[in-house]
């Protein structure tokens, strides 16, 4: 299972130039968020693995050790378009509250997801689980069964329905359904309040709630206010129309601008704005906030002229995929346009909690996280098609992957465990050459 050595001059050189196409423009104008967002991806090989989604798609689509072969394994005309998440690694995975009030442990963090083949997105997975396994000194055995595990459960879940499953059969993890860590993280997120949210980012000033100063707060000049307020009111046209039942939930108290610094959202502008909430109390107070959304790495390998033409903008396709792969969305996620550039708009949750791997060291606990995982996975790809309201996939999904897997059940594991760990591999000497191009400042604009 091991990976041929690339030459780390030349594989140097093709990890910067992913980074120019992928960062270029955001680094130049914000190199101390870039410095911010790069220590983090030193700090270990996982940390790099999420944070270089475009290098991975372009091994997966140009590098002869990775590529798929024209047509690909399990990839059709229908298998090879389907919504997918983009970035779906382990750590993609959390909690939500629904539309419906509903605790929800699922995929999260849809800023990347795009119309492509299934198995980017189980190959993405396994590669992550690899990297996890080895961090926590599991044998490639281990690991392989750990990723064997993931596709069987993707499998069965995909199986199932297709061939018509029922609700009850198929049910999301809730405080309900869900056990181990995932339940762990849902009654986490059940002791959390929108009270202690809004305690730590606001504060009460003349009777009225508003954004407390510092916290990574900035305040905003008028021309620029008066650019987000216009910003927010084209955004409101984007709600369903079941968004919200009254008017006053949309009156905006304060605004402030706030810069990105995590692994995904490094020297992007955003801002955050306060809103009324669903009563005059002052503790239902609701924080969205407005982010400038990205081009996803997904897309740069895509070239079904179809798929690019469907979305008006890059925070337009963010949001119509999140409705498309995630049930019941947050009833406040929309889009928008400022300074020209599309903006993904969701509430700021008191509820999202994300699945923590720190904690998860036994064998058989991870092996059954990664099986929930794995149904997570095949649900989300089943949920965004031809019932999803929107025509760019208009065929069942579950029942094409479904077919594509059939054709050769016993390929279907073995593919995925082979990947990781050459993937993960790879991904382990990428991060060396990186932590090694970073520290001797070779990273042009740093």
């Amino acid at each position: 299972m091991s990976v041929p050595q690339l030459n780390e001059e030349r594989r140097g050189e093709e990890i910067l130039a992913v980074f120019d196409t992928a960062f270029g423009q955001l680094l130049a104008a914000d190199p101390a968020a870039f410095r911010v967002k790069f220590r983090k991806m030193a700090a270990s090989a996982f940390a790099f693995y999420r944070g270089t989604a475009g290098l991975f798609y372009r091994d997966l689509t140009e590098d002869p050790e990775f590529a798929d072969r024209p047509g690909g394994a399990y990839l059709d005309e229908r298998t090879s378009r389907v919504w997918i998440h983009g970035d779906l690694h382990a750590e993609n995975f959390g909690t939500y509250m629904d539309s419906t009030g509903r605790l929800i442990f699922n995929v999260n963090d849809f800023d990347e997801a795009y119309v492509g083949p299934f198995t980017w997105d189980l190959k993405r997975f396994a590669a992550s689980v690899a990297l996890i396994g080895y961090a926590k000194a599991f044998s490639d055995e281990q690991i392989s069964e750990l990723v064997r595990v993931y596709a069987g459960a993707y499998r069965e879940r995909i199986h199932a329905l297709a061939t018509g499953a029922k609700s009850d059969e198929v049910p999301p993890f809730t405080l309900d359904t869900a056990e181990g860590p995932l339940l762990g993280a849902l009654r986490v997120a059940r002791s959390l309040t929108r009270f202690g949210l809004l305690d730590s980012m606001t504060e009460i000033r003349d009777f009225e709630r508003r954004f407390a100063p510092g916290g990574g707060s900035i305040e905003l000049d008028a021309a620029t206010r008066y650019k987000v307020l216009a910003a927010f009111d084209g955004y409101l046209e984007t709600l369903p129309e079941s968004s919200l039942a009254r008017p006053d939930s949309y009156r905006v108290k304060d605004v402030v601008g706030r810069r990105g610094i995590g692994i995904g959202s490094a020297g992007l502008p955003s801002y955050n704005i306060l809103l009324e909430g669903n009563s005059d109390a002052l503790e239902n107070d609701v924080v969205i906030y407005i982010k400038q959304a990205q081009t996803p790495a997904v897309s740069r390998h895509i070239t079904d002229q179809a798929i690019r033409d469907y979305f008006q903008h890059e925070g337009h396709r963010t949001v119509i995929s999140q409705r498309a792969l995630q049930a019941h969305a947050d009833p406040w996620l929309g889009w928008t346009e400022l300074d020209g550039a599309g903006q993904l708009v969701a509430e700021v949750s008191p509820y999202a909690v994300d699945l923590d791997w720190g904690d998860i060291d036994d064998p058989e606990e991870i092996a059954e996280v990664v099986a929930d995982l794995g149904r997570a996975t095949a649900t989300m790809h089943a949920a965004a098609d031809d019932q999803s309201g929107e025509s760019l996939v208009p065929f069942s999904t579950e029942r094409a992957i479904d077919a594509a897997i059939a054709a050769d059940e016993e390929g279907f594991a073995p593919l995925l465990v082979d990947f990781a760990h050459r993937y993960g591999a790879r991904a382990r000497g990428d991060h060396q050459t990186f932590v090694d191009l970073f520290r001797n400042g070779r990273i042009p604009g740093l």
